[in-house]
């Protein structure tokens, strides 16, 4: 409390409005720097700049440099109880934009981020407050003499804590910049071809394990832990997981190999275990598949490694699709044939190579069955409009010509009851 007591009467000296203005001119100068490198209109998805100005990692990293160069300058002169209640803020906004910032690049759909984000922020503005108050160096103490022994090493629960914060801190700038490189590995791919896009995908999710793995090590590292002892905990950590994961680890395998040979990419048409659709991602672990009624599956790559894939789109895009019709008997199909493919070549998404045809098909007990083959080289558009749309044109020329489409026809014989009590005596 004596220090709480001394911050405020420093607070209430008559410098301290000038300790303010300059704090102030420090805050307002950190605000037109950023906005001048960031302009109008902020890059999209930036942790720097955010989406204003205040809402990036720039700003308070900016303000904090400035306020503490400020003080320096200004130490002797003026007093220091408006930057000794400034520069934690500042500390404490910065942490909490980063966290915040980085979170939402690295899992823009994750509900759980947003508790991870309110946490940082209660414990950020928490340690401030106890900063200010003097408090925080007594419980800092008071935890240096909370120890345990862990092997050969006393550890104390402030150094726990503190390799706590460090390896949350660089972990944190391992998603950073995995995030960072990914979003460079995939500029411009989107005017690109399926096949760049799924190699840019499959290294940058190559550079984001990379980076992860480095940032566990430092984080390892920074607590203590000697990683030379993890070389035979390791061994007996991966034979248990060899056994209790072998789905993942296939499914982890199975994205890298599809990724790599390029049997399946972004963009596909397919068919899985009986369900159409076109692929949206290729994931490490899954695939996703939406299908064209806006349902979406999510594939485990295994499944597309050991099973049947129909791939609509791998060597050819194109795709034979078919309808049928039935004509009455004594219909001249040889010259009706052509009046038939001419007015299917006619519909917008059928294409000319290969040309639509006509065949008879079958001799049905109504009429002469006429089996329609067309192709198409969009079906990522869907089949059945541009089969409607076939059928349409089709009965155009059937009634333009007055051709009729036969429907059934059933006789049916009614015995007079005079004939039939004759048949049963009979």
């Amino acid at each position: 409390m004596n220090e709480l007591t001394t911050l405020l009467t420093a607070l209430f000296q008559a410098n301290s409005l000038i300790s303010l203005g300059v704090l102030v001119a420090c805050l307002i100068f950190s605000w037109a720097l950023v906005r001048l490198l960031r302009g109008s209109t902020p890059p999209a998805g930036s942790v720097w700049f955010g989406d204003r100005v205040y809402d990036g990692v720039l700003f308070p990293a900016t303000a904090l440099v400035i306020a503490y160069a400020a003080k320096l300058t200004l130490t002797g002169t003026l007093s220091p109880a408006v930057f000794k209640l400034a520069l934690p803020m500042l500390v404490s906004l910065l942490v909490i934009r980063l966290t915040v910032r980085v979170l939402r690049a690295s899992f823009p759909n994750s509900r759980s981020m947003r508790v991870v984000e309110r946490s940082v922020s209660w414990i950020a503005w928490l340690a401030v407050l106890l900063w200010i108050t003097g408090v925080l160096p007594l419980l800092l103490s008071a935890m240096e003499d909370t120890r345990w022994k862990v092997g050969s090493a006393h550890v104390s629960l402030r150094d726990a804590l503190e390799a706590l914060i460090t390896g949350a801190l660089v972990m944190m700038m391992a998603l950073w910049v995995a995030g960072a490189a990914e979003r460079q590995l995939l500029k411009g791919s989107a005017g690109g071809s399926n096949s760049d896009l799924s190699m840019r995908k499959m290294v940058s999710n190559l550079v984001r394990a990379f980076l992860l793995f480095i940032g566990l090590l430092l984080t390892l590292a920074t607590v203590g832990i000697d990683l030379t002892a993890l070389s035979v905990l390791g061994g007996a950590v991966g034979v248990g997981l060899g056994f209790g994961m072998q789905k993942i680890a296939a499914n982890y395998v199975s994205g890298f190999v599809i990724l790599a040979e390029r049997s399946l990419r972004i963009g596909d048409m397919v068919k899985v275990d009986n369900f159409d659709g076109r692929i949206t991602d290729i994931r490490t672990r899954y695939t996703v598949i939406r299908a064209l009624n806006g349902r979406e599956a999510i594939v485990p790559n295994e499944m597309l490694i050991t099973q049947r894939v129909e791939n609509s789109s791998l060597a050819d895009p194109r795709v034979l699709l078919n309808s049928t019709v039935q004509v009455a008997y004594g219909t001249d199909v040889r010259a009706l044939q052509p009046l038939l493919e001419f007015a299917m070549a006619a519909v917008p998404r059928v294409i000319t190579d290969p040309a639509p045809s006509v065949q008879l098909h079958a001799f049905a007990a109504d009429g002469m069955d006429l089996n329609l083959l067309f192709w198409i080289c969009d079906p990522e558009n869907g089949q059945g409009n541009v089969r409607s749309d076939v059928n349409l044109a089709v009965l155009a020329v059937l009634n333009e010509r007055g051709i009729e489409i036969p429907y059934p026809h059933r006789v049916v014989q009614v015995t007079p009851p005079a004939q039939a009590s004759q048949g049963l005596m009979s």
